[in-house]
């Protein structure tokens, strides 16, 4: 079931209202991002040059602190569509629960796709997929786990979408070796989803069959703008990452008070148990902030962390109401 955070206008048909109105909490995005800079007009009325692509590399891969070979997609959406197609289809297994599209685009191209619940459930498969940081329960596994997974496997697929504010858990410097593709999402720590910008990170030979199915221009010049600067300011992704740390808390102690226990999350999203989702969620909606349920947990709720003063204000408001 390809369900998602971001379904805003799902609040508006049920609940009423602007999307001025509401607080979307549904996603992992940062409600903070980072400040757009100038974007010189050749970005909108030129054609991506290929030595803007080459520096927005270089400062991928100093960021994620890697050798391996780089490709720039439309988020890391776009690489999920764009992977099971590497190699014919064969056996997947996912480590689940866990975000819904890579099982979707796996089986769309004819992979036989099977969640399993533990680690070593996956050896064996052509093709495994982990997600660490895990959305939506925040579960880790650490990079000398991840390399003695990935030689039980044909291909390890890692989507460390949620990894930027801990890079102690990555493997992208070990990309590209033992089969292991990592993905990496821009939009969700800076912020800024809108830019559509992402990272595969993989063996040469695979980066290039990726570029082939992307085509000459698979990001916008502007991405290449705004993606440049942001990964280049340390200072800026340094003390954001202790703000979220700190606003993590911050939301637990309010969902504490409603009663509700933390099942765990990243420092860009929160996963509790209410007892009652849809309760939940319909109660928050009357204050227009819209959240996130899943299907196959009854009692689950995730929420992504405020922002401004402001929207913290609304989230205390509705959660000190809670037991009212």
């Amino acid at each position: 079931m390809r369900d998602h955070g971001g379904n805003l206008d799902d609040a508006l048909a049920i609940h009423g209202g602007t999307a001025g109105d509401w607080i979307d909490l549904s996603t992992g995005i940062n409600r903070v991002p980072y400040p757009l800079p100038p974007i010189p007009a050749s970005a909108w009325t030129d054609l991506p040059r290929r030595s803007a692509v080459e520096r927005l590399i270089r400062a991928a891969a100093e960021v994620y602190r890697t050798g391996a070979a780089i490709l720039p997609v439309a988020g890391a959406q776009a690489a999920i569509q764009m992977i099971p197609r590497l190699t014919a289809p064969g056996r997947a297994r996912i480590l689940g629960p866990t975000y819904n599209e890579h099982a979707a685009a796996l089986s769309q191209a004819g992979w036989q796709v099977e969640d399993v619940g533990t680690a070593e459930a996956l050896a064996g498969a052509d093709l495994a997929v982990i997600v660490n940081p895990n959305n939506p329960d925040g579960r880790r596994l650490l990079p000398d786990r991840l390399r003695s997974i990935a030689g039980q496997v044909g291909r390890l697929v890692v989507d460390e979408s949620f990894a930027d504010p801990c890079p102690d858990i990555s493997v992208a410097a070990q990309a590209g070796q033992q089969g292991i593709v990592v993905l990496r999402s821009f939009g969700k720590f800076y912020g800024l989803a809108g830019v559509r910008l992402g990272f595969v990170l993989a063996a040469t030979a695979d980066i290039a069959a990726l570029r082939d199915m992307a085509g000459p221009w698979p990001v916008s010049g502007a991405a290449i703008e705004v993606g440049c600067r942001a990964l280049a300011d340390h200072r800026w992704a340094e003390e954001t990452t202790g703000r979220l740390v700190g606003d993590a808390a911050r939301l637990d102690s309010l969902a504490r008070a409603a009663g509700w226990a933390c099942l765990g999350g990243t420092t860009l999203f929160r996963l509790y148990e209410t007892g009652d989702a849809d309760r939940a969620q319909a109660r928050l909606a009357r204050f227009r902030i819209w959240s996130r349920r899943f299907p196959y947990a009854r009692g689950w709720l995730r929420l992504g962390l405020p922002g401004a003063p402001a929207e913290w204000a609304r989230v205390e408001t509705a959660l000190s109401h809670w037991g009212r």
